[in-house]
């Protein structure tokens, strides 16, 4: 993206992760993920079965590791503790996705070595739980569809957008359909196409209308071999560490909402979507369960902590970003006196990966007095527009 074309740049591998001694990576549980596809997303089995492959990992990790020691107070020294290795008195910071929870609380400890600091897909740990993730699949959809009407061909070829991915939502989850890619079985549900939504379809979204509108008529393979393409291939297993994860959501996250609390947020971005849906936050279906199943003890109170700053700072989210919305870029930047607070049109999470929010990053660390935004005013990419159906 540019940002180490004059400068170094040190990438720390986080304890817990596939390139730490302490390798938390979970194969039971991608294993499961593979095949969740083929099965009802909310149903208690779905949810039992979840939680016996998090039990499995849990009970073969803590045989040699404290997972009590996963987590990002414990990453905030080890941070300290690089930089000072290293000989370094002052750095640039960077960070991405959970990245922007570490470096928040990073920032209130060693903010005196800190040059300036860029967010990337901004996840605050003052409010991040599961009720969190629901504003920014709303923003996204708003934005997605915002952008459909903006565009005449679209506009024309696929009109009521949001009301049409509303009502399939609740169609599916009452009446499942069921299908297969490539020998794998696939389930759509409103569960399902809602964790479609959120990581897939805001990543691939010149289809996004297309998807829609083929479901909408009867026809569910665009939108299962998306799925499959993203949640059933071979690949990812034993890789992501789900150890370092779950023990840093299950004492940083969950402790700290209430289940009224996370349906309110939902209420108040989907209220017409149905309970059982609602029940379970996107992309973080029955992770109170697998909390109790990982079991490690809540976090201090001050891992929520506001972090206050004036430090020369960058805010930067996708457009389309449905899992870290703009929603917290503006959130956290209210304590940031000296945030620039930028919006990648049509690029979802992940910004640095994409050319406006890597164009923006560079500019940041080259001056973060006068970053280049100039991107932030283009339309997002054209939708591809399909014939209609004979």
């Amino acid at each position: 993206m540019g940002i180490n074309r004059d400068r170094d740049l040190i990438v720390m591998g986080q304890r817990g992760d596939i390139t730490s001694s302490a390798n938390l990576t979970c194969p039971e549980m991608d294993r499961f993920i593979a095949r969740r596809i083929g099965m009802r997303y909310d149903a208690p089995a779905t949810g039992e079965a979840y939680v016996q492959a998090v039990r499995e990992c849990r009970d073969r990790l803590a045989r040699g590791t404290d997972l009590t020691a996963m987590n990002s107070t414990e990453s905030t020294a080890d941070l300290i503790d690089l930089r000072k290795a290293l000989g370094i008195g002052k750095w640039s910071v960077f960070s991405h996705s959970y990245g922007t929870d570490l470096a928040l609380i990073y920032l209130r400890s060693d903010a005196a070595a800190i040059s300036a600091v860029a967010f990337d897909g901004v996840t605050p740990p003052s409010v991040a739980a599961l009720g969190w993730t629901w504003a920014s699949a709303r923003q996204a959809l708003d934005a997605m569809v915002r952008a459909c009407v903006d565009q005449p061909g679209c506009a024309k070829r696929y009109p009521d957008l949001e009301a049409t991915f509303v009502r399939l939502v609740g169609e599916v989850e009452a009446n499942p359909v069921a299908t297969t890619v490539g020998g794998t079985d696939v389930v759509i549900d409103g569960g399902s196409m809602l964790a479609w939504f959120v990581p897939v379809a805001t990543h691939l979204p010149a289809d996004f209308p297309s998807v829609i509108d083929e479901l909408a008529h009867g026809n569910p393979q665009p939108m299962a071999e998306q799925m499959a393409g993203a949640f059933a291939t071979p690949a990812p297993v034993g890789v992501f560490a789900w150890g370092l994860t779950l023990s840093i959501w299950c004492r940083e996250w969950v402790p700290f909402e209430s289940r009224e609390d996370q349906l309110a947020m939902a209420n108040k971005a989907f209220p017409s979507f149905p309970d059982s849906v609602k029940a379970q936050a996107p992309q973080l279906p029955f992770l109170r369960e697998a909390c109790d199943a990982w079991n490690v003890p809540r976090g201090p109170a001050s891992i929520r902590d506001i972090t206050v700053s004036n430090l020369p700072a960058l805010v930067l989210s996708g457009s389309y970003d449905a899992q870290t919305g703009a929603v917290w870029g503006d959130y956290i930047a209210k304590n940031l006196s000296r945030s620039t607070v930028a919006v990648a049109p049509g690029e979802g999470h992940g910004s640095w990966a994409e050319p406006c929010g890597s164009t923006i990053i560079a500019s940041f660390f080259a001056d973060p007095n006068t970053v280049d935004v100039a991107c932030t005013k283009d339309p997002p990419p054209p939708y591809a527009i399909h014939p209609p159906r004979p």
